[in-house]
């Protein structure tokens, strides 16, 4: 694998200012045969810069499906998917990792922080895999983590901290290379109520910027609130597209009605 050559503080590819994502005519299966599974039945989405955008719907409605589409992770069956102005399809091998290693971050629900490492010291590994000097790479996390309010545990191991502070220091990685798109997979799912408003204020604080796409996808009504926009999965579809306050408060009275 050759990795990205960034310079310090950041030197990213220069992308045309367009819609973050755009989706066309998305299609994914699973197997072959009479044992195929279509998880994605033709998406077409178009994801918005400076908005906090929320996909939610049922377990296995094709969320994680959709959103590993477009981070790079799984390769459509059929259908295309644009980022910042690049097809997808010409991202292959090197150029695919390197592009989503300088333009894609990640919050996951279980954190996935490594526990031999400092809280700095796990912010700063998406910089030196990239190629930053350890020095520099240190500072930068440092300086997020301050932005995020863990200035005072910048080399608590994770076991040393709460879980809501632990997915502090995974949006503080997520965050630290400037990515040009933010994937949450349920980032509040192993967190109690409180944790998981302070850590959904965090994200709209700290990750939503102007230049940024930020999808995030969740199970959790009660976080339906900090959404600018609320697409809604039903069986590998996209049935509801809310994009008012109004909207969302909607699918949190339809969700807690159904439950």
């Amino acid at each position: 694998m050759v990795l990205a050559t960034v310079s310090e503080p950041s030197a990213k590819e220069e992308v045309p200012a367009v819609a973050g994502v755009a989706c066309h005519g998305l299609v994914k299966d699973f197997g072959s045969g009479e044992n195929r599974l279509r998880a994605l039945h033709g998406i077409d989405i178009d994801v918005r810069c400076g908005e906090m955008t929320l996909l939610v719907g049922p377990s296995g409605c094709g969320k994680t499906t959709l959103i590993s589409i477009i981070a790079g992770l799984l390769t459509p069956t059929a259908g295309s998917v644009t980022l910042f102005g690049t097809p997808q399809s010409a991202l292959r091998g090197d150029r695919l990792v390197d592009f989503r290693a300088q333009n894609v971050g990640f919050v996951f629900q279980q954190y996935n922080l490594l526990p031999s490492l400092s809280a700095v010291e796990n912010v700063s590994i998406p910089l030196l895999v990239v190629g930053w000097r350890r020095p520099a790479a240190l500072q930068r996390a440092a300086a997020v983590l301050r932005e995020v309010g863990l200035g005072e545990r910048l080399h608590s191991s994770p076991t040393k901290l709460s879980g809501g502070q632990q997915q502090r220091v995974a949006i503080a990685r997520a965050l630290v290379h400037e990515p040009r798109l933010l994937v949450c997979d349920e980032p509040t799912a192993a967190l109690d109520a409180q944790s998981g408003q302070t850590v959904m204020g965090l994200l709209k604080q700290v990750a939503v910027k102007s230049d940024r796409t930020v999808i995030v996808v969740t199970h959790d009504s009660r976080v339906f609130q900090f959404g600018d926009r609320v697409l809604e999965m039903a069986d590998g579809r996209i049935v509801q597209d809310s994009v008012t306050p109004r909207g969302s408060q909607e699918l949190v009275r339809s969700e807690n009605s159904a439950s």
